[in-house]
């Protein structure tokens, strides 16, 4: 059984989407331990209760240095002990020395079809305003592992959604959430949690 701590940020509709897809069956040999979120009082934490299982709030700004947090943060990671870290939607850049020790089991979910319109700066709602501004037709979302660097890990699946005239940045973030983040991250979890995904060498293998 694939144990999981899924890290938030806002509302969790991607946390929604995981949990929904464990109850239905789409996630198999896969239970959820725990959601982690930075900011409190955010829909997330009640999907969590409503679910069953711990909401725990940790953020950067109740410590006193960003090397407190990230000590913090990575025991108790350590504590829980999942399997695999899923990032749906967390805006706090993952500790180095958390990467070191769940080397090879963290997920990320990220609204663009990397390496477009990623890395530092490129978030929620911004991701999708760059799309617009570029002017590029197709867009999507990307499942990749997490290494040192910023949207940088092995890609795992990504799946294109098409830009329609009138999109605001708004219409396009519901359409890529529905079209692709909701699809990509359950199945990589599934994928992950009976073994037809692993990272070897860096790189992705599949069964």
């Amino acid at each position: 059984m694939l144990k999981i701590v899924v890290c938030v940020s806002g509302g969790g509709t991607n946390l929604q989407a995981i949990m929904d897809a464990i109850k239905s069956g789409k996630i198999t040999n896969t239970e959820l331990i725990a959601v982690i979120s930075n900011n409190p009082g955010v829909k997330a934490l009640e999907r969590a209760k409503n679910f069953g299982v711990p909401g725990i709030c940790m953020s950067p700004k109740d410590y006193a240095s960003r090397a407190e947090f990230n000590d913090a943060f990575t025991a108790k990671m350590c504590e829980l002990a999942p399997d695999l870290v899923v990032l749906a939607g967390f805006l706090v850049k993952i500790p180095e020395q958390m990467v070191s020790k769940f080397s090879g089991r963290i997920v990320n979910i990220h609204p663009s079809l990397i390496p477009s319109f990623c890395g530092v700066g490129y978030y929620g709602l911004k991701v999708h305003e760059k799309a617009l501004e570029r002017g590029v037709k197709v867009t999507g979302a990307t499942v990749h592992f997490v290494n040192e660097g910023m949207d940088e890990g092995p890609i795992i699946a990504q799946k294109a959604v098409e830009v329609l005239d009138g999109d605001t940045p708004e219409i396009l973030q519901r359409r890529v959430m529905e079209q692709a983040e909701w699809i990509l991250l359950p199945q990589a979890i599934d994928d992950v949690a009976n073994g037809r995904i692993k990272i070897v060498d860096g790189h992705v293998r599949r069964a």
